[in-house]
């Protein structure tokens, strides 16, 4: 059981937490998370979306809400929108119970 160290990308938040991922757009497969960068201390994904118009942002939400089992409407981008590195804030969730997720499905694929 490989454990990366999320935690280091996800803080607490008032009302949830906040994430810091690194995006990397247009790839031939969708992978929520696919690493972690240690250096820039933010979770890698993988989105098949180019970064055109939000389309890579929008997939980014609609998978992050899968993967922590959250509508999509309580995430929201707070940081990053044009950039490869974004930060979310997931309203209603704890820092255990995201990293728990994030642990599960990296385990998955």
């Amino acid at each position: 059981m490989i454990k990366l160290p999320f935690s280091e990308a996800v803080r607490e938040s008032p009302d949830g937490v906040f994430i810091d991922l690194e995006v990397s757009p247009g790839t031939k497969t969708i992978r929520v998370p696919s690493g972690y960068n240690p250096w820039r201390r933010r979770i890698e994904v993988r989105l098949s979306e180019a970064a055109q118009k939000g389309k890579a942002n929008q997939q980014l939400i609609e998978q992050l809400a899968i993967v922590l089992d959250v509508k999509a409407s309580a995430i929201t981008l707070i940081a990053g929108p044009t950039s490869h590195r974004k930060t979310l804030h997931i309203r209603g969730v704890q820092v255990d119970q995201v990293l728990e997720m994030l642990n599960l499905h990296f385990e998955k694929d």
